[in-house]
């Protein structure tokens, strides 16, 4: 199988991929297209159908997997299939496996780990409350070991939000070290907690797309219900300390113009703030130069860290 991070302008290729989504656009003089997204475990590419009254162009829909006959092209930077047949695939000729982006992490080795992070909460209540997630909710373990953490921009793969989570974890508990004033099992359990409303925000793959509540409320919010509703179910679950997990959870993204309720006013909340965008945005680095393939020189600017960007020289 030719995966879709190891194609090249002048290609042409054969292959089954999954069509994420399709559209049917006008061009300039106002002539039907078919726009795609196609997609495999490496990555997506963007897919044009010129000729829709071709013979050769079957009937499909979105999240349907399809065999393609296409020329790879090159659109603005990037690569483009210029399709010149496609149909349905049929069942047998794909493994679906090869087409959803998965954690190059071990999914079970992580769990473990992020549990014995759990281990370390000693405060009575604290312990409940995320055991009762993350121990005994059999339903939300499922979602939260094999979602995304984003639709784009980082952790877009199966296993991607436990990736993340475990990594904002393991710094919070190194933050909890290095600053005694911190208190650990606040901010172990605010880390565990941070992006548990990824579960509601995202559809599963291969959707992986935002839900209504997603769109109109937000993982934050989310989040924070979810562990308001369940601190509920615990008798003697102090105020105050409901009130300050919620605030770690409500401004883990620090600052109001990147959708934070409220901007950090704890320390364990700052810690968390630090942590999270820390792992974002190593992570957003590191899928930027993967998807930079073989290049050694500068990939250009990303939108998304605001510089332009190279991998750095080999000794």
């Amino acid at each position: 199988m030719k995966y879709i991070t190891t194609l090249r302008e002048g290609m042409h290729i054969s292959e089954i991929y999954l069509c994420k989504s399709k559209q049917i656009a006008l061009t300039k003089s106002g002539k039907e297209y078919g726009n795609l997204v196609l997609q495999d475990k490496t990555g997506t590419i963007d897919a044009k159908i010129w000729d829709l009254g071709n013979p050769g162009i079957g009937a499909f829909e979105a999240l349907d997997y399809v065999r393609v006959d296409a020329d790879v092209t090159v659109f603005m930077n990037a690569n483009q299939f210029n399709v010149r047949r496609i149909r349905k695939a049929d069942k047998g000729e794909y493994k679906e496996e090869d087409y959803l982006p998965v954690s190059s992490k071990d999914n079970e080795q992580m769990y473990r780990e992020l549990l014995s992070y759990n281990d370390k909460i000693k405060n009575i209540y604290l312990r409940q409350l995320t055991d009762s997630f993350f121990v005994e909710d059999l339903e939300f373990i499922d979602a939260f070991r094999f979602h995304s953490a984003a639709k784009s921009v980082h952790h877009g793969f199966v296993g991607g939000l436990l990736e993340h989570t475990l990594s904002v974890t393991k710094m919070c508990n190194y933050f909890a070290s290095a600053y005694p004033m911190i208190n650990r099992d606040l901010l172990l359990a605010a880390a565990m907690f941070h992006d548990i409303g990824k579960v509601v925000e995202l559809s599963r793959f291969p959707q992986n797309d935002y839900t209504d509540d997603g769109q109109l409320i937000g993982h934050i919010i989310i989040g924070t219900e979810m562990v308001s509703d369940r601190i509920k179910t615990i008798p003697g679950f102090p105020d105050r300390l409901a009130a300050e997990l919620k605030h770690c959870i409500l401004s883990h993204h620090g600052e109001l113009e990147y959708g934070s309720p409220k901007k950090p006013a704890l320390l364990e909340a700052m810690a968390l703030n630090f942590a999270d965008n820390t792992d974002a945005k190593m992570e957003t680095m590191i899928e930027a130069l993967g998807a930079g393939g073989e290049n050694k020189g500068w990939l250009g600017y990303n939108r998304l860290l605001e510089t332009n960007i190279r991998r750095t020289t080999e000794m």
